[in-house]
């Protein structure tokens, strides 16, 4: 156990929409971490509003591996440059019909 002060805050619901392959590697990295997806975006969050990196190195092979079992080959060069796929009626995309 830490001796550490705790701090009370006041967390709300959100419905943030996401990358689906970045969630699951952030879902799969909290449960390696026994931790929830929130603790682990909270302390990113955190970490980069000080300019400093959340991630020890054993937790970037750990996210390195996840990437590659989920098929995530995007990285940080991809920020601000993702676009959305257009949904058509029935939730279906534009690629889901030529399969």
């Amino acid at each position: 156990m830490t001796d550490e002060p705790k701090f009370l805050v006041e967390r709300v619901q959100t419905g943030v929409r996401m990358e689906k392959r970045i969630l699951k590697v952030l879902k799969g990295f909290a449960e390696y971490h026994d931790m929830t997806l929130g603790d682990v975006l909270e302390g990113i969050v955190l970490h980069a509003f000080d300019g400093k990196t959340p991630f020890s190195q054993a937790s970037l092979e750990r996210i390195r591996e996840l990437k590659k079992f989920y098929g995530l080959d995007l990285d940080s060069s991809a920020s601000h440059r993702l676009t959305e796929i257009k949904r058509r009626a029935g939730g279906k995309t534009a690629s889901d019909k030529r399969k």
